[in-house]
């Protein structure tokens, strides 16, 4: 489990309530059925219309990862592709047919045996770059509907407020109603903003960070075996492996750095 996005969630919303309780208030206060039908039914309502059943079921499995984000041991990597290379070189391509049903990753499999094959290292290319372009679609689309409910979610908070306001000048006569209507009139737009800025944008967020790696691995197979395809030294292949991890650190710290 990444302890950090479980630090990080708990962290803000902690921190909330402590502000809250400093001006005097209670989490009581911000319980508000309405208000929650009212923002998070209507937002989750837009949300479903947004989008296909498919992709919403793969958000959906999707959360998972941001506790739980998937590893990838790129050393791991580079030793086994290192060792289809060598025996590609001592054995012929052809000896990799078998070994491919013992890859790691369903990409490998699915490369070496086109490879073993004889398939032509164009196709090849095509057809790897090709399931790399739709894990990222599942991705991206499934990063795409927390990001839409982070943006439908403050926009339901006004709406909100408005009928929350609405009902307070209907009972402007009532002194004893006009309290309820204030508050879900304001608890409506601190659920829209809540919704949106500490829980959905940073899940999207998460899962398109995350997923880096995952990305970086399977284009680090491509280059394996294309490199293997062509012939080239087990060597040579771990150099040209081992450049893209160096490249990604690089590209990390200075995301770092701003």
């Amino acid at each position: 489990m990444d302890i950090f996005a479980v630090i990080g969630l708990f962290f803000g919303i902690t921190m909330i309530l402590i502000g809250q309780a400093m001006e005097g208030g209670n989490i009581a206060q911000l319980l508000q059925i309405t208000a929650a039908f009212i923002v998070l039914g209507g937002t989750t309502g837009a949300v479903i219309l947004s989008f296909p059943p498919k992709t919403l079921l793969s958000a959906i499995k999707m959360l998972k990862n941001v506790f739980m984000p998937p590893k990838s041991d790129f050393n791991a990597l580079i030793t086994e592709i290192g060792g289809f290379a060598t025996k590609a070189r001592k054995e012929g391509i052809i000896s990799l047919e078998k070994e491919a049903y013992n890859a790691s990753d369903s990409l490998l499999t699915l490369g070496l045996g086109a490879v073993a094959d004889g398939t032509d290292p164009t196709l090849v290319r095509e057809m790897l770059e090709n399931q790399i372009e739709q894990q990222e679609n599942y991705v991206n689309n499934a990063a795409k509907v927390f990001e839409s409910f982070g943006g439908y979610s403050p926009t339901l908070g006004i709406i909100g407020a408005v009928m929350g306001l609405i009902q307070v000048m209907q009972n402007l006569s009532d002194p004893s109603k006009l309290g309820a209507g204030i508050a879900v009139a304001f608890v409506a737009t601190i659920y829209g903003l809540f919704a949106a800025n500490l829980v959905m944008i940073p899940i999207s967020t998460r899962i398109k960070f995350i997923f880096q790696d995952v990305f970086l691995y399977k284009n680090m197979i491509l280059e394996g075996v294309l490199s293997i395809q062509a012939g080239e030294s087990p060597v040579l292949i771990e150099r040209k492996l081992r450049s893209f991890i160096l490249e990604q650190e690089g590209n990390k710290e200075e995301h770092a750095n701003g």
